[in-house]
């Protein structure tokens, strides 16, 4: 549970390094433009608006005023892909309320000890630890009250083996995210593509996403 890369490492068994690479070499050269545009055809709210600043600000700029232009990106496909229809034992979330369920940030000034205490989310989520959001020294994935650290020290890495320590550990996908991790397990990382049950909202955005794509390399 110390060692740094043994997430990384177990997934590849699982799969293979092909597999476990798809993520960083298509995010942002692929995925990131097409996420951003999508999501300003949304209704506008400050959350919203503050993810699509960060997501297109520069690398060492001050115009990212919450977590790095990869992981303002990543956000924004969750409000894209929000959370599905409550029922009477869960209901329904907003999407900025199921971000809370994917990233967390703890000030690096905190106990680590008091925020595993006070851990209420059972499934895996990302625990990104600095002075600020788009400042972070360290990340963990805190799961079952345990936290591993990430061998990444960019959100991009960090957020690849949060999503990989579901395999590793056979944890499910928390409900609330469940059409945004689906989406990330087909379409990016391509595993059980055509296997996977998805949602039509899940098909629609990959559609429109790639479709983005092949427009934009066709036009160029």
């Amino acid at each position: 549970m110390d060692t740094k890369g043994l997430v990384n490492q177990d997934f590849t068994l699982l799969f293979d390094d092909e597999v476990s690479t798809r993520l960083l070499p298509k995010w942002d050269p692929i995925f990131r433009s097409n996420v951003i545009k999508e999501a300003k055809q949304l209704t506008s709210t400050p959350e919203l608006r503050e993810l699509v600043q960060s997501a297109e600000s520069q690398p060492g700029s001050d115009e990212a005023t919450t977590y790095d232009k990869e992981m303002a990106s990543l956000l924004l496909l969750l409000y894209l892909l929000p959370p599905p229809p409550g029922g009477p034992k869960s209901p329904k979330i907003s999407a900025s309320d199921a971000v809370k369920k994917l990233v967390v940030f703890h000030k690096s000034c905190c106990s680590l000890e008091e925020h595993l205490r006070n851990q209420q989310c059972q499934q895996p989520y990302l625990l990104a630890v600095g002075r600020q959001k788009r400042n972070i020294d360290s990340f963990y994935i805190s799961m079952d009250k345990h936290l591993i650290p990430c061998q990444a020290n960019r959100f991009i890495g960090a957020f690849d083996e949060l999503f990989k320590a579901h395999f590793v550990f056979n944890a499910s996908y928390d409900r609330a995210l469940v059409h945004f991790y689906t989406f990330l397990q087909t379409t990016v990382y391509n595993i059980d593509m055509g296997k996977m049950k998805e949602s039509p909202r899940v098909q629609d955005m990959r559609a429109k996403l790639l479709n983005q794509e092949v427009l934009l390399t066709t036009l160029s």
